[in-house]
């Protein structure tokens, strides 16, 4: 539970090929499109805020590019690692903890960023904003023994738009 090993969950292999195309529409708009989407279908809201967080592998050193859901929570950017639900932490996930910094984009604009994972009533208090924001975290937090992390980006330096 909660370790290194990532193994993909049926929220996700449902989820593949529509984020896929949400990251590569993203990127190639230079963030014009795929920042806002409705996931009502998924029993968010019409308008859910996404970003892109660009990483490094921690194994093999190579990009990714990962859409996300986040939240402005006064300064600083949050997001849940939640996986649908998953008993394992996804692969960004420890990616992010691997870094000192990494790249978000949000919009047409992308930030160099330090990261931290809030703790005690910071966290809670993030964690009712985010699933306000998302409710399906609920029931992926009820799906899994394991706490599902939130972090948060303090964005910095601004630098050009990522890349497909």
């Amino acid at each position: 539970m909660g370790g290194d090993k990532v193994e993909m969950t049926e929220v996700e292999r449902a989820t593949l090929e529509f984020v896929t195309q949400h990251r590569n529409t993203y990127l190639s708009s230079g963030g014009r499109e795929g920042h806002i989407l409705d996931y009502r279908h998924l029993g968010g809201h019409r308008f859910t805020t996404t970003l892109l967080l660009e990483t490094r592998g921690r194994k093999s050193g190579e990009r990714r590019v990962t859409p996300l859901i986040y939240g402005d929570t006064g300064g600083d950017v949050a997001i849940v690692a939640s996986k649908g639900g998953a008993d394992v932490h996804p692969a960004w996930y420890h990616n992010v903890r691997a870094a000192d910094e990494v790249t978000i984009q949000i919009g047409g604009q992308a930030f160099r960023c330090r990261w931290r994972e809030p703790i005690g009533e910071e966290r809670a208090a993030i964690w009712r904003f985010m699933a306000d924001l998302y409710p399906p975290y609920r029931d992926y937090q009820a799906a899994t023994d394991r706490e599902i992390p939130i972090v948060c980006f303090s964005p910095g330096d601004e630098i050009a738009p990522l890349q497909p």
